[in-house]
């Protein structure tokens, strides 16, 4: 998300959207809520991705912006949310005035900036006074079913699965707010189930961006790992969470 060039998500961009662009709708209306975003309202969505958030924003009438560092991804926005102003942007560039904006979120992107705080930083600069930040990202491994395929495909390849990141664990979205100069509002933890229709929108969720290669050896690996979450008519349901927290800008 820092780097401003494209960074290999453009050409994983429409293979993403179709297996993980609505996955995170369940949190997004959380933060809409808890921003009380809804006609007029001045939103910013850091980190866009295929532009879902926009959406939904834009059905409550708000007056929606995004930001996403892959072009590809700002192309799916941009037609999803035709009203939105979409641009090509990392979250420590934003291309938009200080104080310009009412609302801004960020979904699935905290943990993927090379400068948390630059990014931390950047978000309030475009924030009016009292305006407000929402974020939201993965929980810590125990709450995600997702990540007993990770760890399977890790055993696989002799690597030890990745230890919860601080943003994933209890309070440390609310630290790094804190830490922004911002005055935390509200938090939470909320459902994000993921679903695949059979094994091999399994194994392309699981696996998106993988060569044929890797895909022919790891994928009876995610099948296997994942046969605990099938369903009776032969589909996959994997109950997750994510993390949210509220803040105000002083």
């Amino acid at each position: 998300m820092d780097a401003p060039e494209d960074d290999g998500w453009s050409a994983l961009a429409p293979g993403w959207a179709a297996a993980w662009g609505s996955f995170a709708d369940p949190v997004r209306r959380v933060l809409l809520d808890a921003t009380r975003t809804g006609p007029g309202t001045r939103l910013l969505d850091v980190g866009c991705g295929s532009g879902e958030l926009l959406a939904l924003a834009a059905e409550r009438g708000a007056d929606a912006r995004g930001a996403d560092a892959a072009p590809g991804m700002v192309a799916l926005a941009a037609a999803r949310a035709p009203a939105a102003d979409v641009r090509v942007a990392d979250a420590a560039h934003l291309p938009w005035p200080d104080a310009s904006v009412d609302v801004v979120t960020a979904v699935a992107t905290l943990h993927l900036v090379e400068d948390l705080d630059a990014a931390l930083a950047e978000a309030v600069r475009v924030l009016v006074p009292g305006g407000l930040l929402a974020v939201a990202g993965w929980a810590e491994a125990a709450l995600n079913d997702l990540d007993v395929v990770g760890a399977a495909v890790a055993l696989a390849d002799d690597d030890e699965p990745p230890p919860d990141g601080p943003l994933a664990r209890e309070g440390g979205l609310e630290a790094v707010l804190t830490a922004a100069g911002l005055a935390v509002e509200a938090s939470g933890v909320v459902g994000v189930p993921w679903s695949a229709a059979d094994d091999a929108a399994l194994v392309r969720g699981a696996l998106l961006g993988e060569d044929p290669g890797t895909l022919a050896r790891t994928g009876p690996v995610v099948v296997a790992a994942a046969v605990r979450f099938r369903t009776p008519d032969g589909g996959y349901l994997l109950r997750n969470a994510f993390r949210w927290a509220v803040a105000r800008r002083p």
